[in-house]
């Protein structure tokens, strides 16, 4: 996972919930902050990618993503977000807000913002069967 590029958490606990920092398309196997090729889908995905890597080291799953705030810097991108969208989460649908924005941080062309309800104990229960595998 790459370093935050700026003074924040990537992913916090409140309480049941968990709740990602804005998540950039970022590669993980860069040696410094890189943004994927592909346009405004492709950082979709992997922002989604990167966010679900931070919720499963908490214990959670993708299932348990309830909500989502996707920034985008073009509203003729909506379409092919749409598609990596649905892509990344199948047949699960947590609610999702769409907001075009000025600019993105390192000239993103997407941001994704990810809430899971994934009470501790239920969490603690899954690494628990995780490891025992």
């Amino acid at each position: 996972m790459s370093t935050p590029i700026g003074p924040y958490t990537p992913i916090v606990r409140a309480g049941p919930w968990l709740i990602t920092s804005g998540q950039l398309g970022l590669d993980p196997s860069a040696d410094s902050p890189t943004l994927v090729e592909g346009g405004a889908g492709a950082q979709v995905a992997q922002a989604l990618a990167n966010a679900h890597r931070l919720l499963a080291g908490e214990g959670a799953t993708l299932t348990d993503v309830v909500k989502t705030l996707v920034f985008i810097t073009d509203m003729a991108e909506f379409a092919a977000v749409n598609v990596a969208y649905a892509d990344f989460f199948g047949d699960h649908r947590p609610a999702r807000s769409m907001v075009a924005v000025a600019g993105l941080p390192m000239g993103a062309l997407a941001e994704v913002e990810v809430w899971a309800y994934a009470p501790p104990l239920r969490t603690l229960e899954r690494r628990r069967s995780w490891r025992s595998r």
